[in-house]
């Protein structure tokens, strides 16, 4: 090996160690370098004082009934908003409203007193909640009928559930006692004929004797003692639809009956003319 190569070799030794002994501390760009802290703002004097919380956080610690009860009174208070918020709230399902009905049922479930009592006592201790349950079946029996309600497939399931609670309301012997129950019965009563009717203009009412909605209400017609009579009547009016047995087979046999072309499949078809 030449003298110039070691000289060479030596060299790059010496730069390697300048190098590695310049420490990045002592580097000027990043000395230069100085990280910003957010300044403390100075305040004056404690500016803190008692205000009330804003309507959002408000909103948040009321409870449904507390909500409701607020809501009714702005609205009586101004008709407009009242008015407003009928427009504009979406309608009420037939779950929800049913739901709704539930819960006064179960009131008035709690409100019987334990044990025995008299029919009189018992009356007046329920009478609050049993009047509150029948108001509520008149008040929302209406959105659910035409032509509020075009749909009656849907008026069918409420009536059939509101039907449902009626049934379970006390059997009075006085009747003074019985009227409500009575009263509720007769508005139902005429809600179904109202709907049967509707139903029977489209499609001959075929919805009514597939859905087995006729049958539904035979049932109720018999588990309220007959008191559904109206409905009745115009089931039987209708002629194939399980109120006058004569009128259903003398319909089924007839092969140009609504009944038997939605049967078979011919309702709407093109009408032969002619001996061929």
């Amino acid at each position: 090996m030449s003298p110039y190569s070691v000289a060479s070799k030596k060299r790059k030794a010496d730069d390697d160690v300048d190098e590695m002994s310049v420490s990045p501390q002592s580097s000027p760009a990043i000395s230069s370098r100085q990280l910003a802290r957010p300044s403390k703002k100075a305040r004056a004097g404690n500016d803190m004082t008692g205000r009330p919380v804003s309507l959002p956080r408000l909103l948040e610690t009321f409870d449904i009934t507390q909500l409701r009860t607020v809501l009714q009174t702005i609205c009586e208070r101004y008709p407009d908003i009242g008015h407003e918020v009928v427009t504009q709230t979406p309608r009420p399902s037939v779950a929800s409203a049913l739901e709704v009905l539930g819960d006064y049922r179960q009131k008035l479930q709690d409100a019987v007193p334990f044990g025995s009592s008299s029919s009189n006592y018992t009356y007046f201790r329920v009478k609050q909640p049993l009047v509150a349950l029948v108001e509520a079946i008149a008040d929302f029996t209406p959105q659910y009928l035409p032509p509020t309600e075009q749909q009656a497939n849907l008026s069918l399931q409420y009536l059939d559930g509101a039907t449902k609670i009626i049934h379970e309301l006390p059997d009075w012997e006085g009747p003074d006692q019985r009227i409500h129950k009575d009263n509720a019965y007769d508005e139902i009563s005429r809600a179904w004929a109202l709907v049967i009717t509707e139903s029977s203009k489209r499609g001959g009412g075929f919805l009514l004797h597939t859905g087995g909605w006729d049958q539904s209400l035979a049932k109720h017609n018999q588990q309220s003692g007959g008191r559904l009579q109206q409905a009745m009547n115009v089931i039987a009016e209708l002629g194939w639809m399980g109120g006058n047995p004569n009128s259903h087979s003398s319909a089924s046999s007839d092969p140009n009956s609504i009944l038997n072309q939605l049967m078979n499949g011919t309702y709407g078809s093109p009408v032969r003319v002619g001996p061929w």
